[in-house]
């Protein structure tokens, strides 16, 4: 689910290919429910309201050993305004028995009377079943439609699904549980049946209103195998017999009101995980009881699941003002399970086995779904990122209340923070990943709701939320519901004026894929600051349609130097959609104000420079350092290089900005200095200055490095063993000997192995510096590996293979063998995938992309040739061999292979003259900066002394 930190040659990998150091999936804390608001089958398919559902009786048999089920409903629907046909969600892929179809209106005889059906249709393309009548229904009558209805259960597939695990066979009676026993040799194999609703499957599963606003009671009995059990989202009443004695059937308790999608039931014969005897106590006093399921194997690894529930649901409990309204909550560790998300259905949560295994926030997640989400429901999809973001939020909140959010080693938020920054600051945002359009709003609406928190304060911003709960039990709600139960509670507690709503703040945030940059410039003899706000943007150029109307509702929360208190976060103005205001009695000249403090509010601030000297000043002191808290010092930084690169400020204010970092050793500071050393460096790699710049990151992250070396321990938190790889992973590819040598040490044993197609005995972190440092023949050995690959072998590790061979080296010799070989030779060890994949990694540097321009110069007719039908190759290579060009030299190449073959570019002909038009936009910028980065460098790297006896290059 990734939920938790990547394995560290994936963090490494991931911080060396995004700006921020982060991707979506590393780090970021994961929601589990996903109300698509994009999915067009939602949209399309929406009821009329001229039937409303009040119940619905439900039997389901599902069969293991065949793979399908069958089942009949009964809904009762009460007609709200005339009509002569009703509609269904019903799946194409669910069989309806059309001839067993009934509809009877009730009351007027026992059994009710039914009502002639005229025909019965599937709409083509749409999950539809529509019932017409020759006579319309009357408005004010209930009515109760009787379906039968046979289905399939796959895989992996939205509705009912099917999974099976293995475990070692049971002990015998005598012996405990875990127990291994004499002669037990083969595990046995165990199969289970679940459901996943979300957001829109249950007309996957019998004919409904999938719709989340229908919250109707639902009376249900499954048919099981007697060696299995169900779990549903109530206890069960009673068990059937079939007749058969093979199955039984399970009856289960009415639920209250819930929506289709909060359904779920789980067939298996995991075994309750037995409480303590301390819990057996409790669980007679706490309300609702809970259980946790896990196979017999697995059942350690969760033994403190049911106390971790406990510990989370009283802070929930708490913070909301109200108890959950649940008889029981089963707790599902389920082997196998493949969704990318858990299954929260209504008093039933269904995990990876893997979610389970540490920390409180994702049971806290799952625990707020069942308030937001099961007993209280967005009304409609659209509103679900609002559910989405409080349920993000409050449960990293239980967390850091619990312990301090341990497993989120202190990187929350500041790694959707990031996120969020380099999304929005693009000149098109979601422009490649749709997708993530809606998990940025998510976080986006999250990050608003921790800015809510403070700016309102905790405690009246608690009360909001409990007083918008109120009275919604097993009700819907809508987005703006939320905004205006805050509003009332924060003008109760004034905590805000009479004529400002939070409304009015929110959707400033939340209906902009933007996000703003603030800009303080003070006037120290009169002791003010102006204090302006605009769109932020890093990308360039900054020519974004109607920018100068977008304005925000901003709240300005300052510490100054001569009241150093991070404490309070009270705002002593608001940007109320505003362009410019003044700040009033502010410190001296020689004192520095921060604004945003701990990022309050998810918005960069820029200083006038000699603001920003005073806090590089202020920031080099370690007396005072530390007293600027972890947050706030990686925000300054964070700003000060983002807002260089962005081109609103100077690239020599940025760099004094780091100059604490020899002193610096938390980690949270470090980790956007790592991706934002690698933006700029590959940004200027092209250029003279490069050289500089690596020792200039050489010298930085030197002591660092082998400080942690020298303090390294069997155990220690996981924040430095990720700290030291990072700093080694850049110290090599900066040429640091000692990491070199470690590296071509561990290559050699590959290279002496009788047999190396057999296996890649050397880790992966070895290989990029040896292609990159190594010799021509260590380099040739891995292109054998790739070339003689075998088919026994897992392909993902050929892939890496190739990545590297191509993305590291930084002699040319090397990358032109592997594209003659590729390209002109046409070797058939080698796919058009292979060569798009080479061409992407050639684009990462410009040894890389700009090997690749030349060797597309130098053979442009046997290329063509050769990719005369393969226009998706020739494009991919046309764009990777010209679009990363920065400087005037490049932009020359680049016009003059246009001139030269004008007309010849077929497909790719846009893609050139894109190329062009960025580069002059890239030529202009390095024009400015790189003058200004190379002075600052050769000061700095005089004032070090900096010696290269350790560097290669």
């Amino acid at each position: 689910m990734g939920r938790h930190p990547l394995s560290l040659v994936m963090v490494v990998l991931a911080i060396m290919l995004l700006p921020y150091g982060y991707t979506w999936k590393e780090y970021r804390i994961r929601r589990s429910i996903d109300l698509s608001a994009a999915n067009p089958l939602i949209s399309d398919t929406k009821l009329p309201t001229d039937l409303v559902p009040s119940g619905y009786s439900l039997h389901l048999h599902p069969v293991l050993d065949r793979s399908i089920f069958s089942g009949r409903v009964n809904i009762t629907l009460l007609c709200a305004k005339a009509t002569n046909q009703i509609n269904l969600h019903a799946h194409h892929d669910l069989t309806v028995d059309e001839l067993e179809l009934e509809v009877v209106r009730i009351g007027e005889a026992e059994g009710g009377t039914k009502v002639p059906i005229r025909r019965v249709d599937r709409v083509p393309k749409k999950p539809l079943l529509v019932i017409y009548f020759h006579d319309a229904l009357t408005a004010g009558a209930a009515y109760e439609v009787r379906l039968r209805f046979v289905g399939n259960i796959w895989e992996n597939v939205e509705g009912i699904f099917e999974g099976k695990y293995k475990q070692q066979q049971s002990t015998g009676p005598s012996e405990p549980a875990g127990t291994e026993s004499e002669g037990v040799t083969e595990p046995e194999e165990h199969s289970f049946i679940g459901t996943y609703f979300r957001p829109h499957h249950a007309r996957r599963v019998f004919p409904c209103f999938d719709e989340p606003s229908y919250k109707v009671p639902f009376n249900v009995s499954i048919v099981r195998p007697r060696t299995h059990h169900v779990l549903f989202n109530t206890a069960l009443e009673r068990t059937v017999e079939t007749g058969d004695g093979k199955h039984v059937i399970d009856v289960f308790k009415q639920t209250a009101p819930m929506s289709t999608f909060t359904f779920g039931f789980l067939v298996s014969d995991l075994q309750q995980v037995t409480p303590s005897l301390s819990d057996e106590k409790e669980d007679e006093r706490l309300k609702p009881t809970i259980r946790v399921w896990a196979r017999r194997d697995f059942q350690k690894n969760v033994a403190d699941v049911q106390q971790r529930v406990k510990l989370a649901l009283r802070k929930l409990q708490e913070y909301w003002g109200v108890p959950l309204p649940l008889e029981k909550l089963d707790v599902v560790a389920l082997p196998g399970f493949s969704y990318v998300k858990p299954a929260d259905n209504w008093g039933l949560i269904v995990f990876k086995e893997s979610e389970l295994m540490r920390g409180y926030y994702n049971l806290a997640q799952e625990l707020v779904y069942q308030w937001l989400g099961s007993w209280i429901t967005p009304h409609w999809w659209s509103d679900a990122h609002v559910n989405k973001a409080i349920a993000g939020f409050l449960s990293a909140d239980t967390a850091i209340k619990i312990d301090g959010g341990d497993e989120f080693e202190g990187k929350y938020p500041m790694t959707i923070l990031y996120s969020i920054y380099y999304e929005f600051s693009k000149r098109y945002p979601h422009s490649r990943i749709t997708a993530m359009k809606q998990e940025t709003t998510c976080s986006k609406t999250e990050l608003v709701l921790r800015m809510l928190n403070y700016t309102l304060g905790e405690a009246t911003f608690r009360r909001g939320l409990q007083r918008f709960i109120q009275h919604r039990e097993y009700k819907t709600f809508y987005g703006e519901d939320v905004w205006e139960a805050l509003t009332k509670q924060a003008h109760l507690d004034q905590r805000l004026c009479e004529s400002v709503t939070v409304n009015d703040v929110v959707n400033s945030w939340i209906t902009k894929d933007r996000i703003p940059m603030v800009r303080v410039v003070r006037s120290y003899a009169n002791r003010t600051a102006t204090v302006t706000q605009r769109l932020y943007l890093r990308e360039r150029p900054h020519d974004v349609p109607e920018q100068d109307k977008m304005l925000w509702w901003i709240p300005l929360v300052v510490v100054r130097q001569d009241r150093l208190n991070f404490g309070n976060v009270s705002t002593i103005r608001w940007m109320k959609q505003v362009r410019e205001v003044t700040l009033d009695e502010l410190p001296g000249p020689d004192e520095f104000i921060i604004v945003n403090p701990e990022e309050i509010g998810p918005f960069p601030v820029n200083y006038d420079e000699r603001n920003w000297n005073l806090l590089a000043t202020f920031l080099q002191k370690e007396e005072s350092r530390t007293m600027i808290p972890v947050y706030t010092r990686a925000k300054l930084l964070h700003d000060a290089w983002n807002l260089a690169y962005a081109g609103d400020l100077s690239f020599g204010t940025a760099f004094n900005m780091t100059l604490f970092m020899k002193y610096e050793r938390n980690h949270l500071v470090w980790n956007p200095v790592f991706t934002l050393i690698d933006h700029i460096g590959r940004h200027i790699d092209m250029s003279a200055v490069h050289k500089k710049f690596e020792m200039y990151v050489r010298t930085l992250l030197t002591p660092l490095y082998e400080e942690l070396v020298g303090n390294q321990q069997e155990s220690e938190e996981m924040w430095k063993a990720n700290l030291r790889s990072l700093a080694k992973n850049f110290l090599c590819r900066a040429g640091y000997k000692p990491c070199i040598e470690e590296a071509q040490r561990a290559f050699k044993k590959w290279m002496d192995s009788p047999d190396p197609d057999a296996g890649n005995p050397v880790a992966n972190q070895f290989i990029c510096p040896v292609f990159k440092w190594g010799t021509r023949e260590e380099w040739e050995f891995g292109l054998q590996r790739v070339i003689n690959f075998p088919e026994s072998r897992v392909k993902s590790e050929r892939t890496y293979l190739l990545k590297t061979l191509a993305g590291c080296p930084s002699q040319p010799f090397k990358i032109d063998r592997l594209l003659n070989i590729m390209v002109l030779e046409d070797n058939g060890n080698f796919t058009d995938n292979d060569i798009s994949l080479i061409f992407k990694m050639l684009s990462g540097g410009s040894s890389g992309y700009s090997t690749l321009f030349n060797f597309l110069k130098n053979n442009w007719d046997a290329i063509k040739l050769r990719f005369k039908d393969r226009e998706s190759l020739w494009d991919n290579m046309i764009n990777s061999a010209t679009g990363l060009f920065t400087t005037q030299e490049g932009y020359d190449m680049v016009s003059q292979l246009y001139v030269q073959h004008q007309g010849e570019f077929g497909t790719a002909e846009h893609i050139i003259e894109k190329s062009l038009k960025n580069i002059k936009e890239e030529t202009k910028w390095s024009d400015e900066n790189l003058p200004v980065i190379e002075q600052w460098l050769d000061h700095f790297l005089a004032s070090n002394g900096v010696a290269d006896q350790k560097f290669l290059g």
